[in-house]
């Protein structure tokens, strides 16, 4: 049976956790909705446990955050050399979020802070026909972020994208190396949690909040993103 390597790169509030779980729950639940046979291993950054060995792991999948991959932080340095090691070695990997853009900056790609604002609750996706991972012309996915990938790496093929989020799915030169910026593994229920805190922070405009928040009540098609995720990752 295939065995998920987690790596935790952020941590879910408490008060949060105990309603919705930890970034690795939910995606625990999304895989084993898709694939029951999978079994997980977490390894989380915030609780200071050391990276694994590339070489011992059948697949990877990195979490969210609310770091930003330009940070300074003591731990990214070495998460890229772990994600280069994994695309080199053909170990399959994911990257939703953080995940998504910390992938891409270790793989050469540009990352930033966007001028465009928070990207918050549902967002529709264009997908790229014929991409060989998801079928159809559209995908609604909650999404939370304020950065974005700017500038994919060479190789880089996109294969979700809006005019908000230009490179909001990438399959990687090799094609063992997947990420994207919107959270399939998020409950409508937690997207609106993060709704709530933005708007609790005062970092985005209220009506980028109240337009967030409405947009939830539209279905969401994260089984099928979650579906792809999965399949890629066994």
């Amino acid at each position: 049976m295939p065995r998920i390597t987690i790596i935790e790169t952020g941590l879910v509030s408490p008060k949060n956790r105990e309603l919705y779980g930890s970034y690795p729950q939910m995606f625990e639940h999304m895989i084993g909705a898709a694939d029951a046979a999978v079994t997980f291993n977490t390894v989380s950054i915030p609780a200071g446990e050391p990276l694994p060995d590339v070489g011992g792991l059948e697949a990877i999948l990195i979490t969210g955050s609310s770091a930003g991959v330009y940070d300074g932080f003591d731990w990214i340095a070495p998460l890229e050399e772990f994600v280069r090691a994994a695309h080199d070695g053909k170990v399959p990997m994911v990257g939703v979020c953080f995940g998504h853009q910390l992938i891409a900056q270790a793989l050469g790609g540009m990352v930033r802070k966007s001028e465009k604002g928070w990207g918050l609750g549902r967002h529709v996706y264009d997908i790229a026909p014929h991409n060989g991972l998801i079928e159809g012309a559209h995908i609604a996915i909650a999404c939370s972020h304020q950065d974005q990938v700017i500038t994919p790496p060479a190789g880089a093929t996109t294969i979700l994208s809006s005019d908000f989020t230009p490179y909001a799915g990438l399959l990687y030169a090799g094609g063992t190396t997947l990420s994207v910026q919107p959270h399939p593994e998020f409950s409508v229920g937690f997207a609106l949690a993060c709704c709530e805190m933005v708007a609790h922070k005062g970092d985005a405009p209220d009506s980028v909040v109240a337009t967030a928040k409405t947009s939830l009540a539209e279905p969401l098609e994260s089984e099928l993103l979650g579906g792809a995720i999965t399949r890629f990752l066994t």
